[in-house]
């Protein structure tokens, strides 16, 4: 419980032990000696609150046994530094927070006088340091110092106490070394919890947001723990801060649960399986709550109960990441890296008592480093993720943009067929009633088509129209569109211009048509095209259909008025007094 009250694709065993190396590595070889422990080398006494600092000389200690009954007085400990291999002219003491309310410390010279030094819950004035550590520096007296004892009122629990002793150049550097890895760790948190945030607002993942939240919460313990904020919130020293970091250990583990179980997605896991999960994180996170209120001694206890909780949730996770993992699901396999280090830190806190290692931060360094991978890692992988499915889309789309404008296209001649060519028209006759500007529709026939056919055959017919085809595309623009009617009809529909000009328009498109090489597949015959042109004015533009009817009619007109010629009928208000124009 230590990180709570204080403030590869494999992951399992190995990790455990590569974390546990680690951890031996970071401990410096003589730290152990100067660690001061409940019966070696320190020993206890039990009073009062009321009873004064300066009866100590009268106290007696034990030196065997635990202390009890001091949560509601106070607990005495004393070291005497005959028995260390301590420098006792360089002495700084070390104690990590927790919950009290008053703590004073002596420090005995050999002359036989006194120094103290005390904070309280609430004012820890100069003496905190980052790292969740209060320092205690021993006056440069010309007597070496004998003892140091420590007076500590309303402690939640011994069990809890992290105390050592370093030297001034040893603590210097510790908490330099604290500092940048804290703020750096604390860093990469930031990112990954404003990183996450934005994402799943984005995306509207709700995975993301979970895990946002998680790196948020964890941010917020880390700098509580760390004392980061004191010099803003000085108040919250001591038991309150300790409290919230508990509260907030607690809440990140539920978070991380949903998070983890939110990732894989119903579909994967049993359902059971996932409520199983959940329901034991939702635990962890409600058993937080008495957790962090506490202050009797039924505190060591509910730790306990609590480290249960945590590595039956670690345990039904890693079980849950295994199922989909063997089920082919990338997300767990992501997940498996990325929660491997967290929750191997976590699990390895809870069965391991990691005491003043790394530098004096403990379990809460090893938790904070591990989330900052874990955050730094998911968001990689989680970016990776939503690329691939960004392309993925983006490929579909083009498919499906690709499919839709085959599907609008005459596959002979590769003009728009009836369906695109009206698709088209519609937007251009929308431009030119906002524009006031007139429109057109050209229908044109091939003269005796069928005499082609049935003459040459139907390749040579399809040559014919495709050679047709690519002369009318020459006209294909921004006020122009030209399609494949059906058998061997084509439209055109133009904007901007109109009267004359649109006939002679037309006109030259018939010429243009004429003009056209069919030597390779009729030889010397010619070929030829009526065209019916509908005209609407910019006061009276009508929608396709009603200009398909007036070109229908003017292009009948053109057939039975002798071929090879173009009529021109007009849209107006009133289209009984329509313009009728044939040209040969």
């Amino acid at each position: 419980m230590a990180w709570f009250a204080g403030g590869g694709r494999l992951f399992g065993l190995r990790l455990l032990v590569a974390i546990a190396i680690a951890v031996a590595i970071c401990r410096p070889a003589e730290l152990p000696a100067r660690t001061l422990r409940l019966g070696a080398p320190l020993c206890h006494a039990v009073t009062t609150r009321s009873q004064a600092d300066a009866t100590l000389g009268a106290l007696r200690f034990a030196c065997g046994g635990r202390p009890s009954g001091y949560q509601a007085g106070s607990l005495w400990l004393r070291a005497d530094l005959a028995r260390l291999p301590v420098d006792r002219n360089d002495i700084v003491l070390m104690i990590h927070q927790t919950r009290f309310d008053r703590l004073a410390v002596a420090f005995t010279y050999a002359d036989g006088r006194t120094a103290w030094q005390r904070v309280r819950s609430g004012d820890f004035g100069a003496h905190w340091r980052i790292g969740g550590q209060i320092e205690f520096d021993a006056p440069d007296r010309d007597s070496p110092v004998v003892a140091v004892t420590m007076r500590i009122d309303r402690l939640a629990s011994a069990s809890l106490l992290r105390i050592r002793l370093v030297s001034r150049g040893e603590a210097g550097t510790q908490s330099g070394l604290l500092s940048a890895l804290i703020g750096a760790a604390l860093t990469l948190l930031l990112i990954g919890a404003v990183y996450n945030l934005s994402l799943a607002l984005a995306v509207r993942r709700q995975f993301l947001a979970w895990h946002g939240a998680w790196a948020a919460c964890v941010l917020i313990w880390g700098v509580v723990w760390s004392q980061i904020d004191l010099p803003v919130v000085p108040g919250i020293a001591g038991t309150v801060s300790a409290q919230t970091c508990t509260l907030l250990a607690c809440l990140a583990i539920a978070m991380a649960t949903v998070s983890a179980i939110t990732s894989l997605g119903g579909a994967v896991l049993p359902r059971r399986a996932a409520r199983a999960t959940l329901a034991i994180g939702l635990a962890v996170g409600l058993i937080g709550v008495p957790a962090a209120l506490i202050r009797s001694a039924s505190i060591e206890w509910l730790g306990d109960v609590l480290a249960v909780a945590v590595l039956a949730d670690l345990a039904a996770v890693v079980a849950c990441l295994a199922w989909a993992w063997r089920r082919g699901s990338a997300e767990a396999r992501e997940l498996a890296i990325a929660w491997s280090v967290p929750m191997a830190a976590l699990g390895l806190t809870q069965v391991v008592d990691i005491g003043a290692a790394l530098w004096g931060g403990g379990s809460q360094v090893l938790v904070l480093f591990a989330a900052a991978w874990q955050t730094l890692w998911l968001s990689v992988a989680v970016t990776r993720r939503l690329a691939r499915l960004r392309i993925e889309r983006d490929r579909a789309l083009a498919g499906e943009m690709r499919a839709s404008e085959l599907a609008g296209r005459d596959p002979l001649t590769g003009l728009h067929n009836r369906r695109g060519f009206v698709e088209r028209v519609a937007a251009l006759l929308a431009g030119a009633r906002s524009e006031r500007a007139p429109a057109a529709l050209l229908l044109i026939d091939v003269d005796r088509f069928k005499s082609i056919n049935d003459t040459y055959g139907h390749e040579a017919g399809d040559r014919v129209l495709c050679a047709i085809a690519q002369r009318l595309q020459r006209w294909e623009g921004a006020n122009c569109a030209v399609g494949r009617h059906g058998g061997e009809e084509f439209a055109l529909l133009i904007t901007g211009i109109g009267g004359f000009a649109l006939a002679r328009f037309a006109d030259g498109v018939r010429l243009a048509v004429a003009a056209c090489d069919h030597r390779a597949a009729i030889g010397e015959r010619s070929v030829t095209v009526s065209i019916g042109v509908a005209e609407a004015d910019p006061a009276a533009i009508c929608d396709f259909q009603q200009l398909y009817r007036l070109a229908d009619k003017a292009l009948y007109a053109a057939k039975q008025t002798g071929r090879d010629r173009i009529a021109v009928r007009q849209w107006s208000a009133e289209p009984q007094r329509s313009r009728r124009t044939t040209r040969a």
